[in-house]
């Protein structure tokens, strides 16, 4: 493709996220290359970078643009020049020829043209618009880092590492270095993880023998570092309460060796189908699947018969920006006010499966204090028999744990990883 048709596809493609609020613009962008299969694998890099890199800056873009509608085509448009690019080498690539952008109109040329020469910051922007996040959201986040803010949204800021974890059901840490170096991808040993291996910027895993094989599967460190917390061995009852697609159900069965039993429960059916073929993949076969329901007698039936339950809460995912910064656009407050009853509930509910002297390992992916420390205060008012069990009694490695207090805390700035919160409670005995 040439650069005009990139920038070209980059214009559909973000068009394509603006227009569906809902969707993770990761999920409309597989959607997007699955129905252009013709896009060559550096073309679909080249766009996709593009379009996150208009997502990212999308405050800061939409305050220069002032009143002008923020479209597609004027943020990237707009962003291009930001960059550095001079009018006119933006005029030649938005000409209107074949693959190429439609010319720049006389509504859009006067927001754009004034543009040229200035840098995407500016000392005038308002602290949330230059640290991309929303209004609402910086008095919680200044609250939970202080003077480490700026720093701390810098790294949201920036691109993801690809982390793997290596299926100790299927090989050795060595053994998958050497699987992707086959494949040409230049893997290195997490720090923090002794499961992890890291690979720089986005690149295609899944199409590879060491992915299909089960030996590998994609997981960034800090979320291997909570299915850690959760201390699994083998012969053990574990319930993995909001499984989701099963990751963290998938790294625990491998510190099982398939030993005992898992039950992977969430609310979503499509989600658990999802974890079938992971499973099949990794080789795991001590997971049962449950669906949870309305009305369902599950819980009541084996309460106190678990030795770990992990609640992998839903949460604002604050901790994620960097993977998905269009997330940032879309939270709002009523989110947060919404979430906090429905995980103090879930917690509830999920205590119940826990037996006297088991643990309940509470997790979210979020860096606001409310869904952390917060609500693990309130859990405890209300269940006097849990008590925190601190992070250096738990903590599973012999290195030090990577943050201080009673609970894991991470973040990009700090430790690479996303933002995760994972508390370690046990029941009286």
């Amino acid at each position: 493709m040439t650069p005009a048709a990139r920038i070209a596809a980059a214009i559909d493609l973000l068009e394509l996220i603006e227009d569906a609020p809902k969707r993770p613009a990761d999920a409309v962008a597989a959607d997007f290359f699955r129905g252009r299969r013709y896009i060559g694998s550096s073309d679909r890099r080249a766009i996709s970078e593009r379009v996150w890199s208009a997502l990212r800056a999308r405050r800061r873009i939409g305050w220069w643009l002032g009143a002008a509608p923020n479209t597609a085509r004027l943020l990237t448009a707009a962003l291009l020049l930001l960059e550095g690019w001079t009018w006119s080498a933006l005029t030649q690539v938005f000409s209107g020829g074949q693959f190429a952008p439609a010319a720049l109109d006389r509504i859009e040329s006067p927001v754009l043209v004034k543009l040229e020469g200035h840098t995407l910051d500016h000392p005038r922007m308002p602290l949330a618009v230059r640290l991309e996040v929303p209004d609402w959201v910086l008095a919680p986040l200044q609250t939970r880092f202080g003077d480490t803010l700026e720093r701390e949204m810098a790294a949201m800021a920036l691109p993801a590492t690809l982390d793997l974890r290596v299926n100790l059901l299927k090989g050795t840490r060595e053994e998958a270095l050497a699987a992707l170096a086959a494949e040409n991808l230049d893997a290195k040993p997490t720090p923090l993880s002794p499961w992890g291996l890291r690979i720089e910027g986005r690149r295609p895993v899944t199409d590879g023998a060491a992915f299909r094989s089960g030996l590998v599967e994609i997981q960034d460190e800090g979320s291997q570092l909570v299915a850690a917390m959760v201390a699994a061995a083998p012969g053990m009852r574990v319930v993995d309460w909001c499984a989701g697609a099963g990751g963290k159900t998938l790294a625990m069965a491998a510190m099982m060796q398939n030993k005992g039993q898992i039950v992977a429960s969430d609310v979503s059916a499509p989600r658990l189908d999802g974890a079938v073929r992971r499973l099949r993949r990794a080789g795991v076969h001590n997971v049962e699947r449950h669906l949870v329901e309305a009305g369902d007698k599950w819980v009541k039936r084996r309460a106190g018969s678990f030795d770990r339950v992990l609640v992998d809460a839903p949460c604002t995912g604050t901790g994620t920006w960097r993977r998905n910064p269009d997330a940032r656009l879309r939270l709002k407050a009523e989110d947060l006010a919404e979430l906090l009853p429905k995980q103090a509930a879930i917690l509830d509910t999920a205590q119940s499966l826990v037996r006297k002297g088991g643990r309940l390992i509470y997790a979210t992916c979020s860096v606001l204090e409310d869904e952390n420390e917060g609500q693990v205060a309130a859990f405890l008012q209300r269940h006097p028999d849990f008590a925190i069990v601190p992070l250096a009694q738990v903590w599973p490695f012999e290195s030090a744990p990577p943050s201080s207090g009673d609970f894991l805390s991470l973040t990009p700035a700090r430790h690479g990883t996303d933002g995760f919160f994972t508390a370690v409670l046990e029941r009286a005995t």
